[in-house]
């Protein structure tokens, strides 16, 4: 398999994850909290497929990158997590990161 398209599963993975932390409340409620556990498990194991063939910086920096924007911004819609400027210029400055390694790192 493509290793980006495994990488953007495993970025999937993990912001499914990571909301389904949010909803065990703390480890509380267990379906949430198995789920999260369980698609946390998969994300790490994509990754790590990933990592035998992209350089760990590249895969890093996407894979972080990605999933904390997307991340927010399912948090501002699911949970009303609000996004003020310095949130969003954060957030900017991270995907022109994420752009720049791709667009012009010789890594890749």
């Amino acid at each position: 398999m493509n290793p980006w398209i495994l990488l953007a599963i495993s970025i999937l993975l993990e912001i499914i994850a990571t909301s389904l932390l949010k909803l065990s409340d703390g480890f509380t409620k267990l379906i949430p909290t198995v789920g999260s556990m369980l698609l946390y498990g998969l994300s790490f194991y994509c990754v790590s497929i990933v990592y035998r063939t992209l350089p760990v910086g590249i895969v890093y920096a996407v894979w972080s990158g990605v999933g904390i924007v997307l991340t927010a911004i399912i948090a501002y819609f699911a949970f009303g997590q609000k996004i003020d400027g310095s949130g969003l210029v954060g957030m900017l400055l991270i995907v022109g990161g994420v752009l720049i390694i791709n667009v012009f790192s010789r890594s890749v």
